[in-house]
């Protein structure tokens, strides 16, 4: 089985699927002067996008844009064609040969909207000159459902549902709507979450290009009506109640280390409210600029620090100020220099020194200040695996606080994000998916209520609900929604613990959220069995076949494998999972590409057909192999069922034994999971709950106790009871209760807490300090170290990989020390103080889990308070890597 594993890895990375990735779309290295270059169509095909046109300008206006043209021979009465008159104003500087036709844009140019991946697909677009949309290209995207499963042919086939369409319609995701003005485009199953995003980007960056260059009219709002509040206050009050604003953008936030100190913090406001005005400039210059304002004409001022400038570097006299804009709602406002002011100084008590300072004046019919309006930051970012530098905008909301306006601030309603639209989007099958889950869950806890009333001849009340389930899994959760769990998801979980959680990355595909919760939850409660053995679409169509199978002929044919080779190829799964891991910390995207060691892409996503002939082979190599044993990729090779099974260690509720199952292995017999080992004990690591063995447990013919005093009890005549919930007949008469053991005297709330401190966080026992000097000097040097590379690590100052290589190394260190001193792990709730001793496999999975939700948990709090900027001052002791 290993050597078949590492076969298929072997193939998947060969194929020539996989291979022409590097030709496509996905993770395409694009030219660092893509997004600086005046000269945008020397790097992207222009002509692709707006055919017709054979020559382009350079970059212009703000967003940028690049001009379309076409060469045309003036006919004798002097007119180009029928749209001479519409293109006239655009023709007057330049040569009289080439006429306008369009324009192309790039979209991280105009918006930074990610996908699922949390990365912008880069698109080029092509609009005439009308505002219709003439072709669309896909230039770079990170996603990962389009790596190695959904073609990218589907992509670009949903990107040229935009051609022929005018920017300024409704067009949304799904059917059209035409009693309420929406356009319908038909989605790319199992993308919703980047289709959705794409459809932003296209219609978004048509709309700023079509108001830019005028086929589109600004919006107007309301005009924000201000009381004449003069009152002053300092800068922290003026701070406090929100009409000053702060944006801060870290080093690391654009791929540089850290330093201590800000890449640019900048401070805003809105000065034509006269507390604000005169509190932030004074009376007197309050009075001069309102002077200077005419109607219409909006005033906000910035002061910041930090290594970057947001005037940029490169502003010279009549240009733009590239590095910030205002943004409302679909509207965006830059500033020239004619709309800058020097901001002298801040008359507000408690202002922060400052390096920089302006005051910009917005115009224009389409600002009001009635409304909030966000601030943003163009800065360059450097991406750490390429060197690349790209575009991203950091942005900071103001809204004026309502004391300033009359009749407080206005009714407004922001727009919807892309994950909420996704949840909309799909209510029936949302709340039907729920249900399904607590389905699930409520039949497996009532589990003893339906093992009590099976039997081992007849187990329908055990399986029954779990074919049932099996079922809907498979058909309504893997085929129709597409809700397969994966351990892509896994690493993505683990990067966004230790390193940036985004709650939208996760809220953004609604069945895979909640099943993850789910999943969560019960394998705390129950064990990863729970999922794996009774709701997963791959695990429940691979133990249909296999029973199918066997009731079609075959079972004669299907086996167990040995014990002996089952206990060595369990680990192979947690050796996949371990190095999908380490991967992950390498490259993402190659993580996701070796993540296809898991079938369900092929099964529920894309479709077994659909794939190039190496999925294919695997795909078919693994299901022939579940016609003849059971489960063979659960046991064995599923990275996702290994980093289930490592907190499965500390589920709270397990399956109950007998004083007799060590001895009597007749549930050993039985186990088709081979998780019951020679001494009765259950791993609950390897258990999938089918519940033979509980089955067994209550079964009075079947289960050798039982029988054995069924027996005894027909021979001496006496009646049969019921049989309790410790798996024996209630005795015919009461027996005396045995005096029980002196329980330990229960922990006050302090006490428990300096217990569970030193449980978690310390290694050692007494039995450590009897060791030689030199070993305790070393383990203690060890654990300070690697808690300053901790800190180190959460101040921004390392790398994932560096970070990485300390958890393992101490992790692996704290296995062997607690081994030697504290040899024992927590049975049944982690807040209980319940105990059993402990193998090397649930000391390691204790050891990993308790020291990734202590970084994690640690890492959140200090981020909450406010610690992470002290953190950013300590030396960095670069010598620890």
């Amino acid at each position: 089985m290993a050597r078949l594993a590492a076969a298929c890895a072997a193939l998947l990375l060969a194929s020539p699927g996989l291979a022409a990735v590097t030709g496509q779309s996905y993770e395409a290295p694009l030219p660092a002067q893509l997004s600086t270059d005046p000269d945008l169509c020397a790097y992207v095909p222009c002509e692709d996008v707006i055919p017709g046109a054979d020559s382009f300008s350079l970059r212009k206006g703000r967003p940028a844009y690049v001009e379309a043209y076409r060469t045309v021979d003036e006919d004798k009465s002097g007119k180009h064609d029928q749209d001479e008159e519409h293109d006239k104003k655009h023709e007057k500087d330049h040569d009289k040969h080439k006429r306008l036709v369009g324009y192309v844009f790039l979209s991280t140019d105009i918006v930074d909207i990610p996908g699922y991946s949390g990365k912008p697909v880069v698109t080029l677009i092509g609009m005439d000159t009308k505002g219709i949309i003439t072709g669309t290209r896909v230039l770079r995207h990170s996603e990962p459902i389009l790596l190695l499963g959904i073609p990218e042919s589907d992509l670009t086939r949903f990107v040229n549902q935009y051609v022929g369409k005018f920017v300024g319609d409704r067009i949304e995701i799904g059917k059209a709507r035409a009693d309420q003005g929406t356009i319908g485009v038909d989605a790319i199953s199992g993308a919703t979450v980047t289709v959705i995003a794409e459809n932003q980007v296209i219609l978004r960056s048509g709309m700023e290009i079509a108001k830019q260059v005028g086929i589109l009219k600004p919006t107007v709002r309301p005009q924000a009506k201000l009381l004449p509040t003069t009152a002053k206050l300092d800068w922290n009050a003026l701070l406090k109640e929100g009409a000053i604003e702060r944006l801060t953008v870290r080093p690391e936030d654009v791929g540089l280390p850290a330093s201590g100190q800000p890449y640019i913090e900048m401070y805003f406001g809105y000065l034509n409210a006269p507390a604000i005005g005169r509190s932030v400039l004074g009376d007197a210059d309050y009075a001069s600029l309102m002077s200077r304002l005419k109607p219409g004409e909006h005033a906000i001022f910035i002061v910041s620090n930090g290594a970057e400038s947001f005037k940029g570097s490169g502003f010279v006299r009549g240009g733009i100020f590239d590095r910030v804009q205002v943004v409302q709602d679909t509207d965006t406002f830059t500033f020239r220099d004619l709309d800058y002011l020097n901001l002298y100084g801040v008359a507000a008590p408690g202002a922060p020194r400052y390096r920089e300072s302006a005051i910009f004046i917005i115009r224009g019919p389409a600002f009001s200040a009635a409304y909030p309006w966000s601030l943003v930051f163009l800065a360059n970012k450097m991406d750490k695996e390429t060197g690349a530098k790209t575009f991203v905008s950091f942005d900071k909301e103001y809204w004026l606080p309502g004391r300033y306006l009359e009749g407080g601030r206005p009714h407004y309603e922001r727009p919807a994000p892309t994950w909420l639209k996704v949840w909309e989007s799909h209510p029936i099958e949302t709340v039907l998916f729920v249900l399904f889950l607590a389905a699930g869950g409520a039949l497996y806890a009532a589990r003893d209520a339906l093992v009590r009333r099976a039997r081992r001849a007849d187990k329908s009340w055990v399986s029954l609900p779990k074919y049932a389930l099996w079922i809907v899994s498979i058909g309504f959760v893997g085929f129709h929604l597409m809700a397969q769990p994966s351990i892509t998801q896994v690493l993505t979980w683990f990067h966004s613990i230790l390193f940036k959680w985004q709650w939208e990355l996760f809220l953004s595909d609604p069945y895979i959220f909640v099943f993850w919760w789910f999943i969560i939850v019960t394998v705390f409660f129950w064990g990863r069995g729970m999922f794996c053995g009774w709701l997963c679409p791959y695990g429940g169509l691979t133990e249909i076949a296999y029973k199918v199978a066997g009731a079609l002929g075959l079972k004669r044919f299907q086996f167990k494998l040995p014990q002996a080779l089952h206990d060595k190829l369990k680990w192979v799964k947690y050796g996949v999972f371990a190095g999908l891991l380490g991967a992950s910390f390498y490259s993402m995207a190659l993580a996701e590409k070796l993540a296809e060691v898991e079938p369900f892409k092929t099964t529920f996503l894309v479709g077994v057909w659909n794939r190039s002939w190496p999925f294919v082979a695997y795909w078919a190599v693994l299901f022939v192999a579940a016609l003849f044993i059971e489960r063979p990729f659960c046991k064995y090779l599923c990275p996702l069922g290994a980093s289930l099974a490592v907190p499965s260690t500390f589920r709270w509720w397990g399956l109950k034994r007998k004083q007799e199952c060590g001895a009597c292995r007749a549930c050993e017999v039985g186990c088709t999971s081979l998780a019951i080992d020679r001494s009765g004990r259950i791993d609950q690591r390897e258990c999938l709950l089918c519940l033979d063995c509980m089955v067994l447990y209550y079964d009075t013919h079947a289960c050798p106790p039982l029988a054995a005093e069924r027996k005894q009890r027909a021979k001496a005549g006496e009646p049969l009871t019921a049989i309790g919930a410790n798996g024996y007949y209630i005795p015919l008469k009461p027996v005396p209760a045995a005096p029980a053991p002196a329980a330990a005297p229960r922990l006050g709330l302090l006490a428990w807490l300096r217990a569970e401190i030193v449980d978690h966080l310390i290694p050692w026992s007494g039995r450590f300090w009897g060791r030689p000097r030199t070993l305790q000097a070393a383990s203690i040097a060890l654990a300070i170290l690697v808690t300053w590379a901790w800190l180190l690590g959460a101040a921004g100052k390392l790398g994932p990989g560096i970070i990485l290589g300390w958890w393992l190394a101490w992790s692996a260190y704290e296995l062997f020390a607690r081994m030697v001193c504290k040899p024992y792990v927590k049975e049944g709730p982690w807040w209980g103080r319940k105990f059993r001793p402990a193998g090397w496999a649930d000391m390691a999975s204790y050891v990993a889990m308790k020291n990734l939700l202590i970084g994690a948990g640690l890492f959140l709090v200090m981020k909450a308070v406010g610690a992470l900027s002290f953190l950013e001052g300590l030396p960095e002791l670069k010598w620890l890597y």
